[in-house]
């Protein structure tokens, strides 16, 4: 499982841990991934994803997850994600 929001797209980055004595070596810095349950209101069901705290947060903003898909780049979504929207964009149509 990759360690990769599946709604943003935001994944691990490196740096370097700086010591006292000015020594730098590599590390990374982890996004901060939850297993989450967001409900859809055009689908009447749950999906499960794996996203960041921050894109959480971000989909509560702009008022759930159907109105966050609609406004997401298909570029930045996983397969998953990416299947959901498809599915939402397809119930909304009928």
């Amino acid at each position: 499982m990759s360690r990769r929001c599946e709604l943003t797209g935001k994944g691990p980055m490196t740096g370097n841990n700086v010591s006292h004595a000015n020594n730098k070596t590599r590390r990374r810095f982890l996004p901060n991934l939850n297993e989450v349950t967001l409900q859809s209101e055009t689908l009447g069901r749950g999906v499960k994803l794996r996203i960041s705290a921050a894109a959480l947060r971000t989909v509560d903003h702009r008022g759930g997850l159907d109105a966050f898909l609609a406004k997401a780049k298909d570029n930045e979504l996983s397969g998953n994600a990416l299947k959901v929207k498809k599915e939402i964009a397809k119930a909304l149509e009928v």
